[in-house]
């Protein structure tokens, strides 16, 4: 659904998934230092809302998806994923209980194919299912950050009744979004800080193959001991025994370049980095884009900082040394370590390694 928000003076549509929001609106680093001050909000409407309600939705869920959700206290935002039997991502689910319901939002175009699967397995459970994006949309404020209230000119206001808080993002009744963001900040300024604080987003920084392991969501969507799901051999298999293939990097981009390499663009090693052991393998785990010769990953999302520059997360084999410099599309880059090389065998990921957005 087209977001009224873009017949806003200087909004200008996001490419797709997102070209029903604004991408920005013609203040790029002006809109980040805004979200990060409170001051804006991030219209991101083009999400899809899930709502699961009746008394046997918490431990159905659990039993279901990657999350400890049996004993979830009501207001509690967390994270989960649905995997298919390989243990590959399928969906990744931002969720709250309100004490009646679990609200979740997920990426556009895929809540159908999630309301699907949850049918399928309801059984004789007391739950029921409801696809809501056409009555609720998503507000966020800063990634990691916390919106209480929405900020207009005249100072902060209460949320509609109705809304729904989750943390950095709010579900607001969708006929109240263009008087909700009264002071919108674009998906661009968004996605630079998301970028910025290490957060993977599905079908951008993964692909068909991706494990929770790859791209960081072993610690923030995963409960490790908790009962069986679909899936959880994979997770299990890594974590105590082996590693996963590739690893999420982040990528400090030549600010040289008048052009950012979009999603997908593959990644190579430059050409002051040490050759690959065996060229032979140099595709292995590549998977998203062409098979470009070296490749040894691909570029997820990129965005321009107002602090950083161009910046990029990326997917590349884990056995690239976590010193080499990269080329994605012909632009040098450096990394930063998001998923260490030798996560799995019950290696976590160092907390100091996700950045905090202040």
């Amino acid at each position: 659904m087209r977001s009224p928000l873009l017949d806003v003076a200087g909004a200008v549509a996001g490419q797709a998934p997102d070209e029903a929001v604004a991408a920005h609106y013609g203040d790029l680093y002006g809109e980040q230092r805004a979200l990060l001050r409170g001051a804006a909000l991030v219209d991101r409407s083009n999400r899809e809302v899930v709502r699961v309600s009746g008394v046997d939705r918490l431990s159905w869920l659990n039993n279901l998806s990657s999350q400890k959700l049996d004993n979830l206290p009501p207001g509690t935002v967390t994270q989960s994923l649905i995997l298919d039997p390989q243990g590959r991502v399928e969906h990744h689910l931002t969720l709250v209980d309100d004490g009646d319901a679990v609200w979740m939002h997920v990426e556009p175009g895929t809540a159908a194919q999630l309301v699907a699967y949850l049918e399928k397995m309801r059984f004789m459970l007391r739950v029921e299912i409801d696809d809501l994006t056409e009555a609720y949309a998503v507000v966020s404020g800063a990634p990691n950050g916390k919106v209480s209230a929405a900020p207009t000119d005249k100072g902060d206001v209460a949320f509609p009744e109705g809304s729904i808080l989750m943390g950095a993002d709010v579900l607001v009744p969708r006929a109240e979004l263009a008087n909700v963001v009264s002071r919108p900040a674009g998906l661009w300024a968004y996605e630079a800080l998301r970028i910025e604080a290490h957060i993977p987003r599905l079908g951008f920084d993964t692909d068909h193959k991706a494990i929770p392991h790859e791209v960081g969501w072993i610690d923030s969507a995963v409960h490790l001991s908790k009962g069986c799901y679909r899936g959880q051999e994979t997770v299990a298999r890594v974590h105590n025994l082996g590693h996963p293939p590739r690893r999420l990097v982040f990528l400090h981009l030549d600010g040289s370049a008048d052009t950012l390499p979009p999603h997908g663009t593959p990644v190579t090693l430059g050409v002051s980095s040490p050759a690959e052991a065996d060229p032979a393998t140099a595709m292995e785990g590549a998977t998203e884009g062409s098979a470009t010769p070296g490749q040894i990953g691909f570029i997820g999302s990129s965005a321009r900082h107002y602090e950083l520059g161009p910046i990029a997360l990326a997917l590349v084999k884990r056995t690239v040394p976590v010193d080499a410099e990269l080329v994605a599309g012909g632009v040098p880059a450096t990394q930063e370590v998001i998923v260490p090389p030798d996560a799995g065998r019950n290696v976590t990921i160092d907390p100091a390694l996700r950045r905090r957005i202040k």
